[in-house]
Protein backbone atom coordinates (compact mmCIF):
# COMPACT_ATOMS: atom_id res chain seq x y z
CA UNK A 1 0.00 0.00 0.00
CA UNK A 2 1.54 3.51 -0.55
CA UNK A 3 0.56 7.01 0.95
CA UNK A 4 -2.32 7.73 -2.04
CA UNK A 5 -3.71 4.74 -1.27
CA UNK A 6 -4.06 5.31 2.39
CA UNK A 7 -5.08 9.00 1.87
CA UNK A 8 -7.99 7.76 -0.66
CA UNK A 9 -9.90 5.30 2.11
CA UNK A 10 -9.18 8.10 4.69
CA UNK A 11 -11.15 10.41 3.24
CA UNK A 12 -14.39 9.37 3.34
CA UNK A 13 -13.81 8.74 7.14
CA UNK A 14 -12.78 12.46 7.44
CA UNK A 15 -15.77 13.25 5.25
CA UNK A 16 -18.13 11.06 7.51
CA UNK A 17 -16.59 12.21 10.75
CA UNK A 18 -16.24 15.90 10.05
CA UNK A 19 -20.24 15.85 8.28
CA UNK A 20 -18.22 18.02 5.29
CA UNK A 21 -18.39 15.84 1.52
CA UNK A 22 -16.03 18.64 0.50
CA UNK A 23 -13.37 17.55 2.39
CA UNK A 24 -10.08 17.11 0.11
CA UNK A 25 -7.19 15.43 1.43
CA UNK A 26 -3.42 15.56 1.00
CA UNK A 27 -0.28 15.01 2.95
CA UNK A 28 0.22 18.68 3.95
CA UNK A 29 -3.39 18.83 5.62
CA UNK A 30 -3.45 19.88 9.21
CA UNK A 31 -6.76 20.43 11.43
CA UNK A 32 -5.96 24.07 11.05
CA UNK A 33 -6.84 23.68 7.03
CA UNK A 34 -10.49 21.98 8.06
CA UNK A 35 -13.27 24.26 10.42
CA UNK A 36 -14.55 20.93 11.34
CA UNK A 37 -10.99 19.09 12.99
CA UNK A 38 -11.19 20.63 16.59
CA UNK A 39 -10.28 18.46 19.62
CA UNK A 40 -12.86 16.36 19.86
CA UNK A 41 -13.44 15.12 16.53
CA UNK A 42 -9.70 14.31 16.02
CA UNK A 43 -10.29 11.62 18.54
CA UNK A 44 -13.28 10.68 16.72
CA UNK A 45 -11.12 10.49 13.87
CA UNK A 46 -8.41 8.32 15.49
CA UNK A 47 -10.49 6.05 16.49
CA UNK A 48 -12.40 5.35 13.41
CA UNK A 49 -8.62 5.20 11.03
CA UNK A 50 -7.77 2.91 13.61
CA UNK A 51 -10.50 0.07 13.37
CA UNK A 52 -10.74 1.01 9.31
CA UNK A 53 -7.23 -0.19 9.29
CA UNK A 54 -7.13 -2.61 12.27
CA UNK A 55 -3.82 -0.61 13.66
CA UNK A 56 -3.43 1.30 17.32
CA UNK A 57 -1.63 4.50 16.91
CA UNK A 58 0.43 4.65 20.76
CA UNK A 59 -0.57 8.29 22.49
CA UNK A 60 3.23 9.23 21.82
CA UNK A 61 2.20 8.99 17.81
CA UNK A 62 -1.03 10.46 17.88
CA UNK A 63 0.75 13.53 19.88
CA UNK A 64 3.06 13.60 17.15
CA UNK A 65 0.70 13.97 14.08
CA UNK A 66 1.36 17.47 12.63
CA UNK A 67 -0.84 17.24 9.36
CA UNK A 68 -2.52 13.99 7.42
CA UNK A 69 1.20 13.18 5.93
CA UNK A 70 2.31 12.11 9.12
CA UNK A 71 -0.88 10.02 9.96
CA UNK A 72 -0.73 7.92 6.77
CA UNK A 73 3.00 7.24 7.29
CA UNK A 74 1.95 5.67 10.80
CA UNK A 75 -0.35 3.91 9.08
CA UNK A 76 2.30 2.47 6.61
CA UNK A 77 4.93 1.57 9.21
CA UNK A 78 2.40 -0.29 11.02
CA UNK A 79 0.47 -2.04 8.26
CA UNK A 80 4.06 -3.36 7.17
CA UNK A 81 5.15 -4.73 10.52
Amino acid sequence: MEMQEVIAQITPIFRDVLDNDDIQLTESTTAMDIEEWDSLNHIQLIVAIEKHFMVKFTSAEISAFKNVGEMCNTVLRKLAA
